[in-house]
């Protein structure tokens, strides 16, 4: 009964899990037929015991073979599960130390440079005010005096992605 391990049983109807995989991704445009989870794995091997042929069991190295590859599955889901865990941590150490660094820039004054729509670049220049995270990204509120069309000088904040930084400390701005 060695093909017994290539087959499902569906509704008492048995299909070579080949062929039964690939129509059921014709149905299903989000199964994809080279996965299968380890509770679909589970599923399918529980199935293949339930309907074995008393009279030509399945062979115990084959059993053996499944149940390895069901526990080789698991630990590797497992790992890509701790790896994760890994990548988050290590992405909110970066974040905190970043914050960190940005953290002792209030109160300096910084430039940073803007491009227009016409490519253009603009530097601007102002004092480190506060620290803000917007989705997960730090950014500078940098405070800049701005004067109206009548030549009055009022205080503003600005967001400043701190990739957009060219420097940090007093200095003229180039013309």
């Amino acid at each position: 009964m060695a093909d017994s391990l290539n087959t499902i049983t569906v509704n008492g109807v048995t299909y070579n899990y080949d062929e039964y995989m690939a129509s059921q991704n014709a149905t299903k445009k989000d199964v994809n037929a080279d996965y299968i989870s380890k509770d679909t794995f589970l599923k399918l091997l529980v199935t293949q015991m339930q309907y074995q042929d008393p009279l030509d069991p399945m062979d115990n190295g084959e059993y053996l073979s499944q149940l390895a590859q069901f526990s080789a599955l698991e630990q590797m889901t497992e790992v890509a599960d701790k790896m994760e865990n890994v990548h988050t941590l290590v992405e909110n150490l970066d974040t905190s130390v970043l914050v960190g660094q940005l953290t002792s820039m209030i109160g300096q004054t910084v430039q940073w440079a803007t491009i227009d729509s016409e490519g253009k670049t603009t530097l601007h220049e102002g004092t480190a005010k506060s620290v803000s995270i917007s989705d997960g990204a730090p950014s500078l509120m940098v405070e800049t005096e701005v004067k109206d069309a009548d030549g009055n000088i009022s205080k503003a904040v600005t967001k400043v992605d701190i990739s957009t930084l060219t420097r940090i400390g007093e200095g003229d701005l180039p013309e």
